[in-house]
């Protein structure tokens, strides 16, 4: 967390006490199945001194933080997507003024899973962008933090942070003289690779769900049959785990631990699943905002449980890092909870007395999109108990 002015009534505080607050838009694209380097960053020029920047800008007219941030990157990259509403981080830098005046500016950054790039936009004769490499991205910026936060994006990343870090759980469900002989027993089976293998199928689901709330026409049910397509090939996934564990007599972790940790990102891609199947047989093609800022956090905790999985190949040394990992999870699911919520209220002041029918269906697509959510809080519990057996 960045400093915060200390005063005790910050609504009075002195004018130059109070730090301004800016959002910006992470948009991110992922390229390649390998654990390592498998995302790109979209960076802009800034209009005034042509460095590289994220969408970033203030945030007016009362709208949300996560909206405005979306805004600006179509208004400033000229790209669409799924914007997760609970923030990946922050940074600060200073902004000049045109007083002469430099002062600090704290920015709260959303991450943006981009679906499309417009061939023009409003800003566009006056700015750049380009697609980075997180290394690339992170000695293009200037601010600190933000390289900071761009690091913290890649899986190799992750890993160093784990190694600095500390705060794994003390508590342990395995005696001590097991686990030292555990570690010295020969593992076989390839379980590591087919939970990556599964986490990557999830989050292509996760996409596909996010360019169908975009979509329209052939291109919406083009979408619905790549989440139906994405689920079949996590079944044949899921059913080669079940199969490894009951041949293989040595394993990695506790067979109902490999069991339950594979059941459950199945689960995700299931709702994914039933939700888009139910889309498709209502005919929706209007979905409401709460809706999309559900699927923008099924997205991110996608990523999230796909960058964790490479991390399980040294519980030990990475239980830190996968700490962090799962309670934001949690954190998102918490979040998603109040979205559904009052996505409830809107479909049932707006629909409730003129269109029955249709707040039915919205109710039947919120609790889909819910049920994703909670899956993947339950994903995150498994890879709590994993860390606190192992680590």
């Amino acid at each position: 967390m960045r400093a915060r002015c200390q005063c005790p009534r910050p609504g009075n505080a002195p004018r130059e006490c109070r730090t301004i607050r800016q959002i910006a838009a992470f948009p991110y694209r992922t390229e390649a199945t390998s654990p390592d380097g498998v995302i790109r960053v979209l960076l802009v020029t800034s209009r005034a001194s042509g460095r590289w920047v994220i969408p970033k800008g203030n945030i007016g007219g009362g709208a949300k933080p996560h909206v405005a941030a979306a805004q600006e990157a179509e208004e400033e990259a000229g790209v669409l997507g799924a914007i997760c509403p609970t923030p990946l981080g922050s940074f600060r830098y200073r902004k000049k003024r045109g007083s002469g005046a430099s002062l600090m500016v704290d920015v709260d950054v959303f991450p943006l899973a981009v679906t499309q790039e417009l061939q023009s936009w409003k800003e566009q004769p006056e700015r750049q962008r380009r697609w980075f490499t997180l290394s690339e991205a992170a000695a293009a910026v200037d601010e600190p933090d933000l390289r900071d936060l761009i690091r913290s994006f890649s899986p190799a990343e992750f890993r160093a942070a784990a190694r600095r870090g500390a705060g794994i759980p003390e508590k342990s469900k395995v005696a001590p003289m097991f686990a030292w002989f555990q570690r010295l027993l020969p593992r076989t089976g390839n379980f590591f690779e087919m939970f990556e293998a599964h986490a990557r199928t999830v989050t292509a689901g996760a996409e596909a769900m996010a360019r169908l709330m975009e979509a329209d026409g052939t291109a919406r049910a083009e979408h619905i049959t790549e989440v139906i397509e994405r689920e079949h090939d996590a079944d044949e996934i899921t059913r080669d785990v079940l199969q490894t564990v009951r041949k293989t007599f040595l394993t990695p972790f506790d067979r109902g631990a490999i069991t339950s940790l594979v059941g459950a990102m199945d689960d995700t891609i299931d709702e994914m699943q039933a939700a888009a199947a139910a889309i498709d047989l209502y005919q929706v093609s209007d979905f409401a905002p709460e809706m999309r800022d559900m699927t923008a956090i099924i997205v991110d905790a996608a990523r999230l449980t796909a960058e964790a999985m490479p991390l399980l190949r040294n519980v030990a040394q990475n239980g830190a890092r996968l700490h962090e990992l799962t309670e934001r999870l949690v954190r998102m699911e918490g979040q998603a909870d109040d979205i559904h919520a009052a996505g409830l209220r809107r479909a049932l002041a707006d629909h409730g007395n003129s269109d029955t029918l249709r707040f039915v269906v919205e109710r039947e697509i919120y609790k889909h999109l819910e049920r994703i959510v909670d899956a993947f809080e339950d994903v995150a519990n498994e890879i709590d108990g994993i860390v606190i057996d192992h680590a």
